[in-house]
């Protein structure tokens, strides 16, 4: 059992390690405590390395954005809520690989494997939603559409933003031809 103060700190320190990961990918661990209010000891305690903190970080976001899908199918048409879910999605790896560097060969391995799962699950009712409507095509495969889509978080951002035009050829394939 933790307690609640424990668990508060723990909530705050991966807020603000969100937060400055965002403005700097070199953050310092002794600048997140600083941002979260608690001491060294807190974060460390919590986080014994700043790897163990950025899998932190993206697991959580995994889990944000992986818990949305049931929203997204139950507001929009199901091709609509997979635009949304995959912009989401797309931005998210955006930020995991601007910490590229602050992660190891392993760490980049571990998050791969430890979000690979939920992300299938995911576009699997996302995708299941649209077959059954008739909107997206039986042979659909979630795997296939992730692996197309990797494309989509590698493109440049910025003025020139690739990849909503690339998302939209990409779910153009996946609607069914009447």
């Amino acid at each position: 059992m933790v307690r609640s103060d424990a668990r508060e700190n723990r909530a705050r320190i991966l807020a603000a390690a969100r937060e400055a990961f965002a403005e700097d990918g070199g953050v310092s661990m002794n600048r997140v405590a600083q941002r979260a209010g608690v001491g060294a000891g807190t974060l460390y305690r919590n986080f014994p390395t700043r790897e163990a903190l950025v899998l932190a970080v993206y697991q959580e976001e995994v889990a944000r954005i992986t818990g949305t899908v049931s929203d997204l199918l139950a507001r929009m048409p199901p091709l609509e809520a997979l635009r949304h879910w995959t912009t989401d999605l797309v931005e998210a790896m955006r930020r995991k690989h601007g910490l590229g560097d602050a992660l190891s060969a392993g760490a980049h391995q571990a998050i791969t494997e430890q979000s690979y799962g939920p992300v299938i699950a995911a576009l699997t009712q996302l995708l299941d939603a649209g077959k059954s409507d008739g909107t997206i095509r039986a042979d659909a495969d979630p795997g296939d559409f992730l692996q197309l889509t990797g494309a989509l978080w590698r493109a440049a951002s910025g003025p020139e933003d690739r990849a909503p035009r690339m998302l939209a050829l990409v779910l153009d394939g996946l609607r069914t031809h009447r």
